[in-house]
């Protein structure tokens, strides 16, 4: 399983890649290959300024549906619009094109909430 030691995660299975005040956020390895085939993903809040756990968004799969929550508070700037018609590129690279959204970030100390790597792992038994 790929864990990027370089990310930061949260409980919910999604990672994010800090790059000064913006994040860039999708799900992890281990969260696709929990929903299988995905088929569909939605982000209607792109625009929009959110609070930390609020959903921006789902992900479709065969098996279920699943909300994606925002793991800091801050306005989300862009959408990966590729999704739209490839939304299995979240299962075949869910750390490079299968990115999902881009945050610019409120508040910066709510990084320090987020697991590193290896709390990660623990989480998941990996």
């Amino acid at each position: 399983m790929n864990i990027p030691s370089e990310l930061k995660y949260t409980k919910d299975h999604e990672w994010i890649k800090v790059d000064g005040e913006i994040v860039t956020v999708g799900i992890t390895d281990f969260a696709q290959g929990e929903l299988g085939d995905i088929v569909y993903v939605e982000v209607e809040t792109v625009d929009e300024t959110l609070e930390i756990e609020e959903v921006f968004g789902t992900v479709e799969a065969v098996k279920t549906v699943s909300d994606l929550f925002i793991p800091v508070s801050g306005e989300i700037i862009e959408f990966n619009e590729s999704l739209e018609d490839e939304p299995e590129k979240v299962n075949s690279d869910p750390y490079g094109e299968g990115w999902m959204v881009k945050i610019k970030m409120s508040d910066k100390t709510q990084l320090d909430d987020l697991l590193n790597a290896e709390a990660y792992k623990a989480i998941i038994g990996a």
